[in-house]
């Protein structure tokens, strides 16, 4: 039986990975994003492995481009990004992506014991609220950090802002990355890693407090 641990006054959730089964709707956008740059004479060749994108989730966006391609210049790099989110956007707008099972239901349970939902993520300030807002999660949140916004360089940055900003003196780092688990380590905040994505590399998560194989066993460690 899992020791159970005390009950914080905020949650922090990474949202890919953790919340967001990113890869419904990356993935078509992914493509979407390479036929269009090959069709503008941008890139040439074959679409990367998906495995490269998908291994690169939780960094910030041009960490990823620059392991996706690295061999084209930093302009075609900024049109991806361009073409990456408007494919991501029209694809909320379809309804595509889905959250993991459990999520909406576990975040109104902790919302009802009233503790502060917020979400700090490494993406782009239009994909992290669009993914809120289309999911019908907007009003479980007290605040959405993204990288994109604040325009910081880590993880623990945007964190320590979001602390600072709202006031919050204990609180869960929950994440299913090594970026994640820094910026609950360096913030002083308890780190529960998601081990359910599939996206870490091996030993990213061994200095998490502790390890979850589904969402919604979060209740169970309060």
């Amino acid at each position: 039986m899992r020791s159970t641990l005390p009950k914080p006054e905020a949650m922090i959730f990474d949202l890919d990975g953790t919340l967001f089964q990113t890869e419904t709707l990356l993935l078509p956008a992914y493509h979407a994003t390479f036929d269009e740059l090959r069709a503008e004479g941008a890139y040439e060749g074959a679409t990367p492995p998906e495995s490269e994108i998908l291994g690169s989730l939780g960094m910030l966006l041009e960490h990823i481009w620059q392991r996706v391609m690295p061999d084209v210049d930093v302009q075609v790099h900024r049109r991806a990004d361009e073409l990456l989110l408007d494919y991501q956007i029209q694809g909320l707008l379809r309804g595509d992506g889905k959250l993991y099972e459990g999520v909406a239901e576990t975040l109104s349970t902790l919302r009802a014991q009233g503790i502060r939902l917020f979400v700090a993520s490494n993406g782009l300030e239009s994909y992290v609220k669009g993914v809120v807002l289309h999911k019908e999660l907007g009003p479980l949140f007290e605040g959405l950090y993204s990288a994109g916004e604040y325009q910081t360089r880590s993880k623990v940055d945007l964190v320590q802002m979001l602390l600072e900003t709202y006031n919050v003196k204990s609180a869960w780092m929950v994440g299913d990355r090594s970026s994640d688990v820094e910026a609950g380590r360096e913030n002083g905040l308890t780190v529960i890693g998601c081990d359910y994505a599939g996206f870490r590399k091996e030993g990213e998560l061994e200095d998490a407090d502790v390890r979850i194989g589904s969402f919604n066993e979060l209740l169970a460690l309060l």
